[in-house]
């Protein structure tokens, strides 16, 4: 009977506009899920994120990494129309998949600078299951890759309204910023406290970016913005047409892989030590000729006394 009565409230309280055009319901949910070979700081950051997203669903690992079409059955399977799925490689590198499925696009990052809640030890807080506010940098409309992977990041990060163990509350904000072709994403809590009369006197009111003196009917308040974690900097690779596949529409050329990097560090003391290697041989071979090498005879020269006074 409870079914009953909830199905017919909902059909006959559809939000509906002035005009009497239905509205169309943001319905967007997030499958969150990892591959296997993730370190404990990459498992608590996704914690994080999923404790930050009320719409989201957390999933168990997945245990291969080539056939990463399977997780649009897996996001059909949960009715989850996005996924944020984690790569992790050797046990260093992670990356990240952000895909629309069914039908795409998909973005490919490589995160990196990541640091927990945890970890950081930040004064902020927000309620859990609260929406936030996404704050995007100027940037992210200059090129047409940076609009569609802010339209996504949207869909991933935004609560819509009437969410799954959402609350009516806004109280924090998620901040995306370009800066070097790299997103840094941070969050912070929207803190607000009375300010007194005394301390209205005392100190001139000023609008910072950080900190913010509004005046409202219950006198002024302070708004400040106190970080709280979880950080972390996303470099975006390609940009794929379907969910998990399908032809690259865009390619970050700048990027540069750890591996390669690792690669060439490598390559550079290696030839750091075959200098030093050449060196010492050249060395001994000089000493060899002087006669200056311990544990090798020196020949016998004409002049000397063994010879002269045979």
């Amino acid at each position: 009977m409870a079914a009953v009565y909830k199905s017919l409230t909902a059909s006959s309280a559809k939000s509906v506009s002035t005009n009497g055009v239905p509205v169309k319901k943001n319905k967007q949910r997030v499958l969150i899920l990892s591959s296997r070979g993730v370190t404990f700081r990459q498992r608590h950051l996704l914690n994080d994120l999923y404790a930050l997203l009320p719409h989201s669903r957390k999933d168990a690992k997945l245990d291969t990494k080539t056939k990463l079409y399977q997780l649009n059955e897996l996001a059909d399977l949960y009715n989850c129309n996005n996924v944020l799925f984690f790569e992790a490689r050797k046990g260093k590198d992670l990356y990240i998949w952000m895909s629309k499925a069914p039908n795409g696009p998909t973005v490919k990052c490589h995160m990196q600078n990541l640091h927990t809640t945890s970890e950081l030890h930040f004064p902020g807080n927000c309620l859990r299951g609260s929406r936030p506010i996404l704050s995007f940098d100027a940037t992210f409309d200059s090129s047409p890759h940076l609009i569609l992977i802010k339209e996504l990041l949207t869909h991933i990060f935004g609560v819509p309204q009437g969410a799954r163990k959402t609350k009516p509350f806004v109280d924090h904000v998620m901040g995306f910023t370009l800066a070097d072709g790299k997103f840094w994403i941070r969050c912070f809590e929207i803190r607000e406290t009375t300010v007194s009369k005394s301390e209205a006197r005392t100190q001139p009111i000023e609008d910072t970016e950080k900190e913010v003196i509004a005046v409202g009917d219950k006198g002024e308040t302070k708004i400040s913005l106190v970080e709280i974690g979880p950080r972390f900097i996303l470099t975006p690779i390609v940009i794929l047409e379907s969910s998990f596949g399908g032809p690259v529409i865009y390619e970050n050329k700048e990027f540069v892989s750890p591996n390669q990097i690792r690669s060439e560090l490598r390559l550079s003391k290696a030839g750091r030590y075959n200098q030093r290697a050449e060196q010492q041989t050249e060395r001994k071979a000089k000493k060899g000729d002087l006669g200056l090498r311990t544990g090798k005879e020196r020949p016998s020269g004409q002049l000397e006394d063994r010879v002269l006074f045979a």
